[in-house]
């Protein structure tokens, strides 16, 4: 096989080390808790950003000249690539990838002759992954890229570009069981609208419901045991997403009674965009049985669009990572490096640099958060502010018990509600002590 990442050997765990190809914070090995922080963790590399990035923005031609680029032929490209992620992931240390269909064999003039390069570059990866013990975290289907895709796919306008994206989704059901992936993720890149004036809203969102009934039942017929997942995100490349955040999407799916067969997989820069925080968004998944998987990465608060940038920022990983150990561990999703490095990283090597950099940022973030959970900083202090729910009124609320008639009469003659403070800045600065703590 030949060898892409000349001269850069296997990435190891280094505690204290300034090398930056090592790693200072995971140890993959390392107990926090019960699990090892391999377990907790289980990173993954996307394969459409890592090895098909070029680099080009709106601006801007392609920078990357990566070697996997050279080849002309699609086929000889495709097993190039594969070659490449593989030997990038051995030497990374990372256990999982997770692709779209059109990462692994690019779309030629027909489905069919598509579908028989898709099976030549499945069967090859089968062989790369048995050599590697390297996983397929999840798979999912390009159904935004293409031009047939103007208008949505699922929710389209067209019923052929709804009959190609269902075919597609077809053969990557297929591809992912039989790669063993553990999850399947739908992200409605262009289900959505950018004006109502030339929107069926109703019947959009009744395809939608129409194609994931159709997936579910085909995930049956094959076999596939694997968890569906939708990843929300609120606009661009449409103006308005029917999947804009968890919350609306949730109430998607108990609409459709669908909510029984999906989880959700939050993107952090997705969450930004939403005008939510990330920990906001694998809060409401997590206390809605519903956090399923994360795509790591960040946005750049100064920019508002969908940046896709390592993720680095350790108060993000810290909150997010309280989240996971709240939900008692991600498996079986897990974290998916969805980003890819700024335009000037042209280097193959920064490829090395950007992982190392996100898998140290939440495995500080990871060892954090367990700080902060075993000492129950955040919990005790909730319990004692809700605590007026646990006896008198508050008790009567909770159980149903009272009606507004006894609120009234309750409340009458009481002249100040007893309000307490929140004290939020005292628990921002605990939240400083503990990302500091010596």
């Amino acid at each position: 096989m030949k060898e892409y990442f000349k001269g850069i050997s296997k990435v190891k765990y280094e505690r204290g080390s300034n090398d930056p190809m090592t790693l200072r914070y995971y140890n993959p090995s390392e107990k926090i808790g019960d699990k090892t922080m391999e377990e907790h963790l289980r990173f993954a590399v996307a394969y459409w950003h890592t090895f098909g990035h070029t680099g080009a923005d709106m601006f801007g031609s392609a920078v990357n000249k990566r070697p996997w680029f050279e080849y002309s032929d699609p086929l000889d490209a495709s097993l190039a690539k594969a070659d490449a992620a593989f030997e990038f992931m051995s030497k990374l240390g990372v256990k999982y990838f997770c692709a779209h269909d059109r990462d692994l064999y690019p779309e030629q003039e027909t489905l069919r002759k598509t579908n028989e390069g898709l099976d030549k570059v499945v069967e090859h990866i089968k062989g790369l992954m048995k050599e590697t013990g390297i996983k397929m975290l999840w798979g999912t289907a390009n159904l935004f890229s293409h031009p047939r895709y103007v208008h949505g796919a699922a929710s389209s306008c067209n019923a052929n570009a709804f009959a190609f994206a269902g075919a597609q989704v077809k053969k990557m059901l297929e591809i992912t069981k039989e790669l063993g992936g553990q999850n399947y993720v739908f992200w409605g890149g262009r289900e959505g609208y950018d004006t109502l004036l030339n929107t069926d809203m109703k019947l959009e969102r009744d395809n939608m419901a129409r194609f994931y009934r159709m997936a579910i039942d085909y995930a049956k017929e094959i076999g596939f045991k694997g968890q569906f997942l939708i990843e929300p995100k609120p606009k661009e490349p449409t103006k308005h997403q029917y999947d804009f955040d968890v919350a609306n999407a949730l109430e998607f799916l108990r609409a459709y009674d669908l909510q029984d067969h999906f989880k959700f997989n939050i993107e952090a820069n997705h969450a930004t965009l939403a005008t939510h925080t990330f920990q906001h968004e694998l809060r409401v998944a997590r206390i809605s049985g519903k956090l399923g998987s994360i795509d790591a990465n960040m946005g750049d608060m100064l920019l508002g669009w969908d940046t896709d940038q390592f993720p680095t920022n350790v108060y993000d990983t810290t909150l997010a990572m309280y989240e996971v150990l709240k939900n008692d561990g991600i498996a079986p999703g897990g974290l998916n490096f969805d980003a890819h490095v700024r335009r000037g990283s042209f280097e193959e090597r920064d490829l090395f640099y950007a992982h190392i950099a996100g898998m140290d940022a939440f495995a500080l973030g990871l060892r954090i958060a367990k700080r902060l959970l075993d000492d129950k900083v955040f919990e005790k202090f909730i319990e004692e502010r809700y605590s007026s729910y646990n006896t008198g009124i508050g008790a009567k609320i909770i159980s149903q018990k009272v009606t507004l008639k006894d609120l009234e009469e309750y409340m009458l003659d009481m002249k100040d509600a007893g309000n307490v403070s929140s004290r939020q800045e005292m628990l921002e600065n605990i939240l400083n002590r503990y990302m500091f703590k010596e």
